[in-house]
Order: structure tokens, then sequence, then C-alpha cells
């Protein structure tokens, strides 16, 4: 698991959490959406919000319920949550694409997608307000 490209922003990946993490932080594999800024070509970190089926309780401003659209394959069939008070900078070797298998010949691709821009918009809102960024 290792990505060999600098994702651009709004990029949906799967993190492995599994090393070096501790609950209540995310613990294991998880699809992520990329949130730092593509720099330059040797860029070794990205910034990343997790995504999660399970729905936030109680409900919060960081909180983003992600579009169908924006999820490939399977994931697009469960309602996904941004956690957006749980963005991480993680190692690109912590990142690689999301496994499809397709239906009719069972076949394994790896997606890097982009999700819509408003979901991006809307989960850049939300890590400005979970950093407490917002100005009145």
């Amino acid at each position: 698991m290792s990505l060999n490209f600098v994702p651009r922003p709004g990029t949906l990946l799967i993190c492995n959490f599994d090393t070096g993490f501790r609950p209540p932080e995310m613990v294991k594999k998880r699809p992520v959406v990329v949130i730092s800024p593509k720099r330059r070509r040797g860029n070794a970190l990205c910034t990343v919000v997790p995504l999660s089926t399970t729905m936030p309780n109680p409900m919060e401003p960081f909180h983003h319920q992600m579009e169908a659209r924006s999820l490939p394959g399977i994931y697009a069939e469960n309602t996904t949550w941004a956690k957006c008070d749980m963005l991480a900078t993680v190692s690109r070797e912590r990142l690689d694409r999301v496994l499809i298998r397709e239906k009719r010949n069972g076949k394994r691709r790896y997606l890097a997608v982009q999700v819509t821009t408003e979901d991006l918009d809307a989960i850049r809102s939300g890590v400005i307000n979970a950093l407490g960024l917002i100005q009145a």
C-alpha cells in the first residue's frame, strides 16, 4: 500500500490507520478525502479527512453527509459521513487507491476518484469549523 503519485485535493483514497494511532483516534483502514494542496511533486505528506458509515451522535457542524455520486462502487451503497474533526496529516505510504470488484467479471480495479466540488467545499468548511477558525 503506497501511492506513486501526489493526489489532488478532493481525491478519495484508502488510508491505513492501523499503526501509530490509538483509540479514540482512527485505528483501521478507511476511506479518506485529501484536502491538502498539491504543493510539489515530491511531497510525502497529505492531509486527509476520514469517512465513516457511522452516523455522528450528536450531529455537529463539522460533520458532512457525502453525496453518493462522490463514492465509487459499494461505498455509494451506504450513507457516509466526513468526520472533519478527525483530520490527519499522514505519509503517502499509508495511502492507496480504492479497490473495487467489478460485479460482472469479479476483476479488481483500483481507483483514485474525485469527490464532487460540493462535497469538497463542505469538507473544507467542516474542517474550518472543527478547528475553530470561523470568522465572525
